[in-house]
């Protein structure tokens, strides 16, 4: 081994132990590892410039103002208010109805402001409904994560293995592109929430009163893993309805999502002139702005994506990916389909999100094409498995807070995510095939 490789391999591996002992911040780590691969010369500065300046980080970058500005505008509490209406008239299916529209707004919006704004509601409409939330408040992590899947928007991962798929020479998805697999797996996954997840989570009559909304963000944001998160405070205090504000931040967004289904011009060029356009029409001030950026998310994403540069410079990348194809060489495409899901469904539970999509997806191409396939299907794979994580409290971002606001236990988690992991995971391999022939 080269001495880049063998310095990419210690940093990749000091980077995943920090990860897994998750007492540093993940940005934090992320940076760390940037930092030493920058001095060793394993990465050049114009790299890391490239990394810092992706398409990726400057979509997430808007999108996340665009979000934010559809908060302050008070457009969203006022369609939770108008979901509490409902509970109210039709009881415990209402909560379902409103945990549905939260999930759908997933598909388009970032999945962690909406969990933070509609856990307190679900909670507080469980409670007066005489209903435990611990009912209710997986769930909705659960559904709002799944739909997420449906979109390239609708959660970071995708877009960063979108920007990966074109570093390693495969043309951009469209937004809808993945919409046809994500949406059956996202029904399926969904139906088995509403059937099952009553019966597996163990609600006792001497369980301790779930946390009040401020402690359970309390707790989320001293938790470690709140390099992934953000500041949930910014989207947490309630907003009277602007309905100016409202209208324009929502009619910008959908010219957003229009104009980048239709190609005129890529995601990250229409998201980033949407959320310039709202702070010229004073939607948002620019303070406001710089406030909805959440760079730690941004910052561990780069950083992620510095690790991934390192990789396929130093050649370790392609060395690991020769091993794998001989592992499995003379397998059906499917086959090999089903392994990488399954591969990239652990490292979910284990790793961050970003981390996950940088390491597997150059080696999900090269394995395509290796077997003489379209790489398609298996970047697909990559996408849904690497947001499909439900089996622990921690396997994403959403599930930290629930976790806490709803007095779970690690087990209610092993319970009802196992089955659903396992669930996606044949759903998502009996489809992709079907939309995206190998």
């Amino acid at each position: 081994m080269t001495f880049e490789q063998i310095t990419t391999l210690v940093v990749l591996v000091a980077v995943i132990a920090a990860l897994i002992h998750d007492k540093i911040r993940a940005d934090v780590v992320a940076l760390c590892g940037a930092a030493v691969l920058l001095m060793t010369g394993v990465v050049r500065p114009v790299e890391l410039q490239a990394a810092f300046a992706s398409p990726a980080i400057v979509a997430l970058a808007a999108l996340f103002v665009i979000a934010y500005a559809m908060e302050l505008s008070g457009l969203l509490d006022a369609a939770i208010r108008k979901g509490v209406e409902l509970c109210k008239k039709v009881g415990a299916l209402g909560i379902w109805i409103m945990m549905g529209a939260c999930a759908s707004a997933g598909s388009f919006l970032n999945n962690t402001p909406i969990v933070v704004l509609a856990a307190p509601v679900v909670r507080d409409v469980a409670l007066a409904l005489n209903l435990s939330p611990k009912r209710f408040l997986m769930p909705l992590s659960y559904m709002v994560v799944l739909f997420g899947c449906t979109t390239l928007l609708g959660t970071s991962t995708n877009l960063l293995v979108n920007d990966m798929a074109v570093v390693a020479g495969q043309p951009r998805f469209g937004i809808f592109e993945i919409t046809p697999v994500g949406l059956i797996v996202a029904l399926a996954g969904s139906l088995y929430v509403f059937l099952f997840s009553g019966k597996l989570i163990r609600i006792r009559e001497d369980e301790p009163e779930p946390q009040s909304y401020s402690e359970a963000i309390s707790h989320l944001h001293d938790h470690e893993r709140t390099a992934q998160l953000g500041s949930p405070e910014l989207f947490a205090t309630p907003r009277p309805l602007v309905l100016w504000k409202a209208l324009t931040s929502i009619g910008i967004f959908a010219a957003v999502v229009l104009l980048a289904t239709f190609n005129v011009a890529p995601i990250a060029a229409c998201a980033f002139a949407g959320a310039v356009l709202l702070i010229i029409l004073k939607v948002i001030s620019a303070d406001e702005a710089y406030g909805g950026l959440r760079p730690d998310i941004l910052i561990l994403i780069a950083g992620m994506v510095v690790l991934g540069i390192a990789l396929e410079e130093s050649g370790l990348a392609k060395s690991a990916t020769m091993t794998l194809i001989g592992a499995l060489d003379g397998l059906h495409p499917l086959m090999a389909l089903i392994i990488l899901y399954g591969a990239v469904l652990f490292l979910t539970e284990l790793l961050s999100n970003a981390t996950v999509a940088v390491l597997v997806t150059p080696v999900a191409v090269a394995l395509a094409e290796a077997l003489g396939v379209s790489p398609r299907p298996f970047l697909i794979a990559v996408m849904m498995a690497a947001s499909a994580a439900f089996a622990t409290p921690f396997g994403y971002q959403t599930n930290v807070l629930v976790f806490q606001m709803g007095g779970y236990n690690y087990m209610d988690f092993v319970r009802v995510g196992l089955p659903l992991n396992f669930i996606t995971w044949a759903v998502a391999v009996a489809v992709i095939p079907i939309f995206f022939p190998f």
